[in-house]
């Protein structure tokens, strides 16, 4: 009755036949337990994918039932080996051994925790090459996360069997090697793969040695334990591993509070859980039966802008229907059509639907968007006015405005990427694009940013193209033929037996689905409008062409009317004029530093009369408002300097007075006062924790900043008081 599997809440489901592998048959058929893994392996699952699942848990028979079989690789060559494990079969042992061999550790012989490590390094080194060769770098968002979090598992795990110095490419290297000959996309991308590993493997140690750092001031003027919520900041913020936080306390004689730490871990989950979109299967139903009913749609949209087109399916407010009224949103399925279903980077067409002439009926239906489930194309838009049924003979009529700077922007693409590949590297790869009506985005891969001399290079390049009235060429070809003849295919696209190439001889030549210009010229003009890292490796350029040019032109020369108007300046003399006003303001931002620094100077000096006498030694602790940092730490050296090396100095305050939020914090030492106990950078931290806040510094003097005003007198009082006790 339990053997049930689905992929959710909602959607097709099913009973399964689960297939187990007895290692012990010997044992016996009496007690058996299947969740034994010394005895038992499940290597094989059928699920009979017989019912759709709705949102109310009622199971409805599917019109075609399947059985999806699930065989795992790895288990079968257990079993087929003879080995204890997954990981000692020879798809994944020879990465074990390549890992011993850093550490001069022997697997056979090692403790259980140590053979974990070796296992979850040997499994993920596999999953990060192939998702960095499938185009994935590693960020803080969707597959980048899944990549980085892997990346930073293995080298936390190679830190726990002693490798403390980079080893992700030479893992990388031996998978590779392993692989590449049933993955020849491995090989082809070595480089890439390896100097991704590198590079996020020299960001993740620095990000410990920062953790490293936090940790160590954490751990000072602490009673041998650290909070949960700290140890969960460390790891959530700073991405420093528990485990790791754990060690390093334990060699300090600390402790950490994991069920704080878990604590926090629940409430972060539960914020996520709150956040995320719950997705309802069923609401894509019917957009997809209609999908998976109808034949696949005649797009004309390559030849003419406007289609005689009759209507094969309606979705209306999300119900299949065969009737559609004014206000009525609707996704509408046609025999053939001219709009661009969404693909390839490129967005879908817009423009409306009408009654044909020979009906007499009027009917206006706006399409704001197209888009493609199996090769069927789903107009979706709203009724203005007028019935729309199924089987009436429509005038499909794509925005031709819209359709003219979509083809322009997306030509211009393909120019693009073939002068990037000119100015900067021949080795620039797609990875990734967005052709939209009034701007392009164009990813690609690259170490570096583009400078703007390069920039300045392209943009002249891909004019000098565009003022030759290049012809472009639109062709058919087979998959063999079109890569023989040296047209770029983009990396993880799937192409079928027969492509098209579009061709602007000698410049650019690549497989595209899309929608171009006939001749260069029509693209008009090409600005670069911004250049920007997107992720670990990968950068973006975004660019317009044509009417959205004009636009942009018109937006900055607005902006420069408006400054010339506000600086009484012609448009060639605003810079001169705005460099101008930027040195007066220095000028004048120095004079008022200078000022307030002898304004608090004055105000310090009298304080002199407030310090303490202790067993010889001088302390001084005041609050000064209206005083920055930079100046606060001067009157703290002024006043050791005033009250001698046995002077001790502590300063704080609030810069505004009515901001709250930001608190000034200095510490100062005479020489007779520094000693292994007690150091300016160390103590200003301790009582920086009262305000929020933290810092540090020398010895002799030390600086730090926090968060709670409120709190400023109870640290000054906490600073005397321990300073008191310190110098008696």
């Amino acid at each position: 009755k339990d053997n049930f599997w689905s992929s959710g809440p909602t959607g097709p489901c099913g009973p399964c036949s689960e297939i187990y592998y007895d290692f012990k048959p010997e044992l016996g058929d009496k007690q058996i337990d299947l969740e034994d893994d010394t005895r038992f392996i499940e290597f094989y699952n059928l699920v009979f994918m017989q019912y759709n699942r709705d949102a109310k848990g009622t199971l409805t028979p599917l019109k075609q039932k399947n059985i999806d079989t699930g065989l795992g690789l790895e288990r079968m060559a257990q079993i087929l080996q003879k080995v204890p494990n997954n990981y000692e079969t020879d798809l994944l042992f020879p990465i074990i051994q390549i890992v011993t061999s850093l550490t001069n550790i022997d697997y056979q012989t090692s403790e259980d925790q140590i053979k974990t490590s070796f296992k979850i390094i040997a499994d993920h080194s596999r999953a990060v090459t192939h998702l960095i060769c499938d185009g994935v770098t590693a960020s803080n968002l969707g597959r980048g996360y899944v990549l980085r979090r892997l990346l930073r598992r293995m080298i936390r795990h190679g830190r726990l069997i002693g490798i403390n110095k980079p080893f992700l490419p030479c893992i990388g290297s031996a998978v590779i090697e392993m692989m590449g000959s049933a993955y020849p996309d491995l090989s082809k991308r070595r480089t890439i793969i390896l100097e991704e590993l590198e590079r996020e493997e020299t960001r993740f140690l620095e990000t410990l040695e920062r953790g490293e750092k936090l940790l160590a001031n954490i751990l000072r003027g602490k009673d041998k334990e650290i909070t949960g919520k700290e140890a969960f900041e460390l790891y959530d913020t700073y991405g420093f591993p528990l485990e790791l936080t754990q060690e390093i306390a334990e060699e300090k004689g600390f402790q950490v509070d994991l069920k704080g730490f878990e604590v926090a871990m629940k409430e972060q989950r539960q914020r996520a859980k709150n956040a995320a979109i719950k997705i309802d299967l069923t609401m894509q139903d019917a957009i997809d039966k209609v999908a998976s009913e109808q034949t696949k749609t005649d797009f004309q949209g390559y030849q003419s802008l406007k289609q005689s087109s009759t209507v094969k399916a309606l979705v209306v407010n999300g119900e299949i229907s065969t009737k559609a009224i004014a206000g009525d949103i609707v996704q509408v399925v046609l025999d053939k059509t001219p709009f661009y279903g969404e693909a390839g980077g490129q967005i879908g067409d817009q423009g409306k639907l009408l009654h044909s002439e020979f009906t007499s009926s009027d009917l206006l239906v706006t399409i704001n968007s197209v888009v493609r489930k199996r090769d069927v194309f789903i107009h979706l838009g709203k009724i203005d006015k007028g019935i729309l049924k199924v089987g009436d003979l429509l005038s499909s009529q794509v925005d031709t405005k819209l359709r003219r700077q979509i083809q322009s922007h997306h030509t211009a693409t393909h120019l693009l990427q073939s002068a990037l590949k000119q100015v900067v590297d021949q080795s620039i790869e797609q990875a990734g694009s967005l052709v939209e009506y009034d701007r392009l985005r164009f990813d690609f891969r690259s170490s570096r940013a583009i400078t703007t001399d390069e920039i300045l290079k392209i943009e002249l390049l891909i004019n000098s193209w565009i003022s030759q009235a290049c012809t472009v060429e639109t062709s058919m070809m087979t998959i063999d033929e079109a890569k023989g003849s040296g047209a770029i295919a983009m990396f993880g696209e799937k192409y079928g037996d027969v492509v098209r190439v579009i061709n602007v001889p000698g410049i650019s030549m690549e497989l595209c689905g899309g929608t171009h210009v006939s001749n260069t010229s029509e693209i008009g003009l090409f600005k670069i409008v911004n250049e920007i890292s997107v992720s670990s490796g990968v950068r973006r350029i975004e660019a317009i062409t044509g009417l959205a040019i004009l636009n942009y032109l018109n937006e900055r020369e607005e902006v420069v009317k408006t400054l010339g108007k506000e600086l009484k300046a012609q448009p060639n003399e605003i810079l001169e004029r705005v460099l101008g006003l930027r040195e007066e303001l220095k000028t004048a931002s120095k004079n008022l530093i200078k000022a307030l620094e002898d304004l608090a100077l004055q105000k310090a000096m009298a304080l002199t009369d407030e310090a303490i006498s202790i067993n010889g030694r001088q302390l001084l602790v005041s609050r000064l408002d209206g005083v920055n940092g930079s100046a606060m730490q001067m009157v703290g050296q002024s006043l050791v300097n005033k009250l001698g090396e046995k002077a001790a100095v502590v300063l704080g305050g609030l810069p505004r007075p009515e901001d709250q939020s930001k608190v000034s914090l200095v510490v100062a030492f005479g020489k007779e006062i520094i000693s292994d106990k007690l150091r300016a950078g160390d103590f200003v931290e301790i009582i920086a924790k009262i305000c929020g806040g933290g810092g540090g510094g020398r010895p002799n003097i030390a600086q730090a900043g926090g968060r709670n005003g409120q709190a400023l007198d109870e640290a000054l009082c906490y600073a005397k008081n321990q300073l008191e006790s310190l110098l008696n």
